[in-house]
């Protein structure tokens, strides 16, 4: 059995409960437009084609960068980067907190560009 994997988001946690500045600075050092959703928890940096995309998320921990990696099979993702030597930290909403051996975290999550698997790369079970 195979399933695919690839970078889909490079996410941005800020730690704030108003996304607006963060989500005006972002747009403009990167060169991009970027909207906040209704819910105030993420902004969409757009008018960028291609992957990965970048993403604001409004959060309660320390402000950092992390991946998500969009892949068609998550649990499959995870056992096969448990093998070497990423954790499983937790899982939220459908998606799953991993964490690598160097103590940075990422997501596993499903895939998120309508082009998937593109440039996915496939991985034997």
């Amino acid at each position: 059995m195979t399933h695919r994997s690839r970078i889909g988001v490079i996410v941005i946690d800020c730690q704030t409960e108003d996304l607006g500045p963060a989500t005006e600075f972002w747009a403009v050092a990167l060169g991009v437009s970027g909207k906040v959703d209704p819910d105030g928890k993420y902004a969409v940096l757009a008018d960028r084609k291609g992957y990965p995309k970048v993403l604001l998320q409004a959060v309660e921990h320390e402000s950092r960068v992390h991946l998500d990696i969009e892949t068609d099979d998550r649990e499959a993702e995870a056992t096969r980067l448990e093998a070497l030597g990423a954790r499983r930290v937790a899982a939220i909403k459908g998606w799953i907190v991993m964490e690598a051996p160097t103590g940075h975290r990422f997501c596993l999550v499903k895939p998120q560009g309508d082009d998937f698997p593109g440039d996915a790369r496939t991985w034997e079970a």
